[in-house]
């Protein structure tokens, strides 16, 4: 065997070792769903204290009841929509390794196949494709025919509670921004509130533009406009209620 495909083989079996970015992308995308889930907590709390700052001025009883009722009703639901939508993916992942497993145990000739032709289409000859196809099925069967053909890696199965708790931590740090800011004993509490959040809004903007490689002006724009328009609305809604009960 040469070297140049002793290498190959190398790389295609240590794809970590070979590139040294082994679940960086996995990580990325945890912290993009951390940020995005900072972001719901500032517009939506934001939403509900504005809207009973302007209803009910001055009453910080009845808006920090609000705010609290906001934050956990939405950390609670942020967290068991993840819990759910990822225990989902699991069990999809689950069902698709073990009917893997199934076909690898009764004709795995034809699965050997199947796995040099898949790299047979990424650009190897036939028979360095067949030698890469035999070498990592002797190696770790399962985890060769998941990963080109599924995109699965075994070990790396996403962890639901994982989710839950993280979506749950994101939407709680975000939420306090506004719920702190609105209960300051000083200065207006709408203007604090709003001044904090379009803050909010831009971090979490200009974070989640960087680490999707986006252009940054667009999408901080779209945030601070989305969250800003959030919060004139129920800014509005509040006056509206507010004027009917007095």
């Amino acid at each position: 065997m040469s070297n140049e495909n002793q290498e190959i083989i190398s790389a295609i079996q240590h794809p970590g070792e070979a590139h040294g970015e082994q679940n960086v992308g996995q990580r990325l995308n945890w912290l993009r769903a951390g940020v995005l889930g900072a972001n719901d907590g500032i517009v939506s709390v934001a939403g509900v204290v504005v809207g009973v700052a302007a209803a009910t001025p001055n009453n910080l009883a009845a808006i920090a009841t609000a705010g609290i009722a906001a934050l956990v009703a939405g950390a609670f639901s942020m967290a068991g929509g993840e819990y759910v939508s990822v225990s989902t993916q699991r069990d999809t992942e689950r069902a698709l390794l073990a009917k893997e497993q199934r076909e690898l145990r009764e004709q795995p000739e034809e699965e050997l196949q199947e796995l040099a032709g898949l790299y047979r289409q990424r650009g190897l000859s036939e028979e360095l494709a067949l030698q890469v196809a035999r070498e990592l099925t002797s190696h770790n069967a399962l985890a060769a025919h998941a990963e080109v053909e599924l995109g699965i890696d075994p070990q790396e199965l996403t962890s639901p509670w994982h989710a839950a708790l993280s979506s749950f931590i994101a939407f709680t740090v975000g939420a306090l921004i506004p719920l702190a800011m609105i209960l300051l004993p000083f200065g207006s509490e709408i203007i604090n509130t709003a001044l904090a959040v379009v803050l909010g809004l831009f971090l979490t903007g200009w974070i989640s533009a960087r680490l999707g490689g986006a252009p940054l002006v667009p999408a901080i724009v779209r945030n601070v406009l989305m969250g800003s328009a959030t919060m004139a609305a129920t800014y509005l809604i509040g006056l509206l209620f507010g004027v009917a009960v007095s």
